[in-house]
């Protein structure tokens, strides 16, 4: 369950900007609807502590580039709140392999990584957020719809409007809807077909978002993304 009621769990750069949306019905609503899906007895990824880790690893000023996922994993052991990311220890699913496939080509000299744990991007100011941020155990797409969109648009907003120079990379028909909350004229937008095993091949590879993301952010004036994972 998520205590949406107290945000005293997300991290106060955040909340700077997000405080008055624990106010709102939606959220409250979201709220029930977590507490029924406890009380029901099922279980809910990633664990409570894990749900806004995108936003604890990526502070609201230090984001340079955004990766827009939909759901967390639903399998045993594998979100832990970052979008694309699976903990140590668990394999790498279809799509983040198509993704280390696709850097393979791109960054001269990735080395493809034994594990799926993205952390090390969030820190360096890649915020990997997903727009619903829960899900049922074993059931895809199960706390669609409930209010956590609202929540991720509003947090898409908030950097649009209050940051500069952000990079966004869209990846498939779902995330590239987002792109009606970005001001395209203060922000560079990357779109490609998801990486998933059923996209990847009409236009995901060869895409170079990886490359293109860095040539942006030096042409800022910005330090660029270290996209090898140790």
């Amino acid at each position: 369950m998520i205590d949406t009621d107290s945000p005293l769990n997300l991290d106060k750069s955040w909340l700077a900007h997000l405080e008055p949306e624990f106010d709102k019905d939606y959220l409250k609503a979201l709220q029930a609807f977590l507490l029924e899906e406890k009380e029901a007895g099922h279980e809910i990824y990633p664990q409570t502590n894990e749900v806004f880790s995108a936003l604890n690893h990526t502070h609201f000023d230090q984001v340079k580039v955004v990766i827009l996922g939909q759901d967390p994993y639903h399998g045993a052991g594998q979100a832990h709140g970052l979008s694309f990311s699976v903990q140590k220890g668990v394999k790498v699913p279809p799509s983040l392999k198509n993704i280390y496939k696709e850097l393979s080509t791109d960054i001269e000299g990735f080395e493809t990584p034994d594990h799926g744990n993205l952390t090390q991007w969030a820190d360096q100011g890649v915020l990997l957020l997903n727009a619903t941020l829960t899900v049922r155990a074993k059931t895809a797409g199960s706390h669609q719809k409930k209010g956590w969109e609202m929540f991720t648009d509003k947090v898409i907003t908030e950097l649009s409007k209050k940051r500069t120079g952000l990079i966004f990379i869209l990846w498939g028909a779902y995330a590239q809807k987002k792109i009606t909350l970005i001001d395209t004229t203060k922000h560079t937008v990357i779109i490609a077909p998801h990486p998933s095993p059923f996209s990847a091949y009409t236009g995901f590879f060869g895409s170079k978002p990886f490359s293109k993301t860095n040539d942006q952010l030096i042409k800022q004036g910005e330090n660029p993304i270290n996209w090898q994972i140790s």
